[in-house]
């Protein structure tokens, strides 16, 4: 079975080293590390996206177009035992996320093109990739990777993340290797981006802490990493 849960609102910006370190000085004091953040620690996340042959996610996120999906193949830390299928629906400013687990097995087989058992599986979200993989032709398109510093509040269910160190391969090949080889994404090695998600509001003591001249952008992680292939 997958999971899913509502729409929720979703705020990207770029920001510099001395701004995160400035929004990390006052966060912390207010807010907690997500369950990732073992011990304060920073993690890796790295996933392979989807798309067809004429880029259609890329090219919608392109136009701005206002209610558009991507699946993408995610795990942490370079540990397979977590192993998540997503699919993230963009409409304007809100976000939707459907997942499922794969196993290591299951991640392989979809990575070399052998997909005939999510045919008839019983989680919803594999079957659905299944058709589109079919219908639209979706393929492992490219890796993208990046260390992430998460925050949550309570009240409002609010997350705040710092995105890091942003690299690409367009190899889906190494997707699965223990040393994959991926290239800086970002124009500068200290660019971060600065993502704000809540349900139905902010409270004003975490409204206060971000309270600065943000630069809000329509920045696409999978989209950066479409600048080389």
């Amino acid at each position: 079975m997958g999971s899913a849960g509502k729409y929720r609102h979703e705020f990207k910006y770029n920001i510099s080293m001395g701004e995160y370190l400035e929004l990390k000085h006052r966060l912390m004091p207010v807010m907690k590390y997500d369950i990732h953040n073992v011990d304060g620690k920073i993690y890796k996340i790295r996933s392979i996206y989807f798309d067809n042959y004429s880029d259609k996610a890329l090219r919608e996120k392109v136009n701005g177009v206002q209610k558009r999906e991507k699946f993408r193949i995610r795990y942490y830390d370079d540990n397979f035992d977590c192993i998540k299928l997503e699919k993230k629906i963009k409409h304007n400013n809100l976000t939707l996320k459907v997942n499922t687990r794969i196993n290591y097995e299951e991640l392989q087989n979809i990575l070399s093109g052998n997909i005939e058992f999510m045919k008839d599986d019983s989680r919803e979200l594999v079957k659905e990739l299944y058709c589109k993989m079919k219908s639209q032709r979706l393929v492992p398109k490219v890796t993208v990777s990046y260390d992430r510093e998460a925050y949550i509040y309570k009240a409002g269910n609010v997350r705040v993340t710092f995105d890091s160190n942003i690299r690409t391969s367009l190899f889906k090949s190494n997707f699965l290797d223990d040393n994959v080889y991926d290239i800086p994404a970002t124009d500068l090695p200290t660019d971060m981006i600065l993502e704000v998600k809540y349900d139905e509001f902010v409270p004003d003591i975490v409204l206060d802490i971000l309270a600065c001249n943000l630069r809000q952008t329509a920045f696409s992680k999978y989209g950066i990493c479409r600048r080389f292939g």
